[in-house]
């Protein structure tokens, strides 16, 4: 699902944020990213969406080389990956039906299909009772649970999820980490970077390490 092979990253004015990194994360694999602050982990998530590009190395998403990706094709590879993010990233003057479906509207699927994928979204992730409720009503939990519906309303191969649950509690970081996992054992490859090293270890996936942009435990033979 994601090969990386020998990939660098420096940004301009800076040092390198990832040095030599090569890992394979097979499809419908679940593995947790861990490191330091400033390790290089948001830097690796946002090279698997095409935010940034790689300065050395090879980036493959399910078979494709987009280390060189043109503009144009950027929107068709997002729509094959789920991104969650800490911060959830709703739209608080729309209700959570609306920001769940979002992403499928401007894919351009009919509206009957967009209905359809965003109460199954919601229903798997126990808020369909909510969808008319605008996202300043609920809880904390409850907004990374919106985020999580929308991220997998598209039905994507690969889920990515960056420090998903920073701001929640022990027990609200357990649910949600769950909810990952549930989403993997119907086959969705799953990568969390994460600090939680408590969490991560009762949970029991693979770990990959980085250390001042080096993959330093966990990386897989490419």
């Amino acid at each position: 699902m994601i090969r990386f092979s020998e990939v660098y990253k420096r940004y301009p004015g800076g040092g390198e944020a990832l040095k030599n990194v090569g890992f394979r994360l097979a499809p419908g694999e679940m593995s947790f990213l861990t490191g330091h602050s400033g390790a290089g982990k948001s830097t690796l998530l946002k090279l698997i969406t095409a935010i940034e590009r790689p300065t050395r190395g090879q980036v493959w998403i399910g078979g494709e080389n987009i280390s060189k990706i043109k503009s144009r094709k950027v929107p068709f590879l997002r729509r094959r990956i789920g991104v969650i993010f800490q911060d959830h990233k709703l739209l608080y003057d729309r209700t959570v039906f609306d920001n769940v479906a979002l992403p499928l509207v401007v894919a351009g699927l009919n509206h009957g299909e967009v209905r359809r994928r965003v109460r199954a979204a919601l229903d798997k992730v126990g808020l369909l009772k909510k969808e008319r409720v605008y996202p300043v009503a609920l809880s904390g939990g409850e907004q990374q649970r919106v985020g999580i519906a929308r991220a997998v309303a598209g039905k994507p191969p690969l889920l990515l999820a960056d420090e998903p649950t920073g701001n929640l509690d022990p027990a609200l970081s357990l649910e949600i980490m769950n909810l990952f996992a549930e989403f993997n054992r119907v086959g969705v490859a799953v990568l969390i970077a994460s600090h939680d090293l408590e969490l991560i270890q009762r949970l029991g996936y693979r770990q990959m390490v980085l250390d001042h942009g080096e993959l330093v435990a966990g990386g897989e033979p490419l």
